[in-house]
């Protein structure tokens, strides 16, 4: 009877196992399984297998592109969520101060960019308003005496340009996520501190970010891998076919969809991706066994 209480969570569980590696799973394998070999559009069928050579063109070659694109994904990572943090949560502790009309109202409008589909987003700031021509910000440029600026033919204004927009987008989740933390906090550890003499920063630094960090880190987390890998503002805004800009601002995903469906390289694309699958587990890792050590 015991053995057979055993046995009877695993065959129900079969169909879930054989469906998570099929969608999953499968698909890692014949990833690592192609970084291996110098598939292209060219060697389809006849490819062969070269090791380690796709890894060593994107690790060590400095004109694979991939160094580079690894550059700027961490500092477009590190820059967006130093920002996106700081500024959520003093957007957050604002919907929270007292005597604040019409705070709900507030909160709901703050949903909009997060709410909206993000390729309607994209497409809407790079015509609405990065547009060299008719943009919102070149009407104000123009109208202040200033000539227009192509805003993504460059790579730093690009990268500028790209990070307002991410922001923009991204923001209102982490409001939400610190807005929820800071209406759990207890308000009688501020009547006592108050009580001590203890002023704003002192309320914030001992009170509020210990007892909300429990809830945000996960959401801080999830957030951090989405800029990592993000891919549909770099490319939507500069990247795309009939719509390229000029500049050649590359992260890594973008550089893994460059290789395999521009370059037709899927060789050099899957070594890439795996490389940014290591990185994205090794980071997972750390994370939680930082976040463990600290419940303990």
């Amino acid at each position: 009877m015991n053995k057979k209480n055993k046995i009877l969570p695993w065959q129900y569980s079969i169909p879930s196992i054989l469906l998570i590696g099929l969608i999953v799973v499968f698909p890692i394998i014949y990833t690592i399984y192609i970084s291996f070999t110098n598939m292209n559009l060219y060697h389809w069928t006849n490819y062969d297998f070269i090791g380690f050579g796709n890894y060593i063109r994107a690790l060590t070659k400095l004109d694979s592109g991939f160094m580079s694109a690894l550059l700027t994904t961490i500092v477009w990572t590190v820059i967006n969520m130093v920002i996106q943090i700081l500024a959520a949560y003093i957007i957050a502790l604002g919907l929270n101060a007292k005597g604040l009309k019409l705070a709900r109202l507030y909160k709901t409008l703050l949903m909009f960019p997060w709410a909206m589909p993000a390729y309607i987003s994209i497409l809407l700031w790079r015509v609405g308003i990065y547009n060299p021509q008719y943009g919102l910000l070149n009407k104000i440029r123009t109208a202040l005496g200033f000539s227009s600026m192509n805003f993504l033919s460059e790579n730093i204004p690009a990268f500028l340009s790209c990070m307002v927009l991410n922001l923009w987008m991204a923001l209102p989740f982490l409001i939400m996520m610190m807005d929820g933390a800071l209406q759990s906090v207890d308000i009688s550890y501020y009547e006592s501190a108050r009580l001590d003499g203890g002023g704003w920063w002192t309320q914030n630094l001992y009170i509020t970010i210990p007892l909300i960090r429990p809830v945000l880190a996960p959401s801080i987390i999830m957030t951090t891998f989405t800029t990592f890998k993000q891919f549909d503002i770099i490319y939507l805004l500069t990247m795309q076919k009939g719509s390229l800009t000029g500049s050649t601002l590359q992260t890594v995903i973008t550089y893994a969809h460059q290789n395999a469906f521009v370059s037709n390289n899927y060789g050099l694309s899957s070594a890439v991706s795996i490389v940014i699958f290591g990185f994205i587990i090794f980071f997972s890792i750390f994370v939680n066994r930082g976040i463990r050590e600290e419940s303990e």
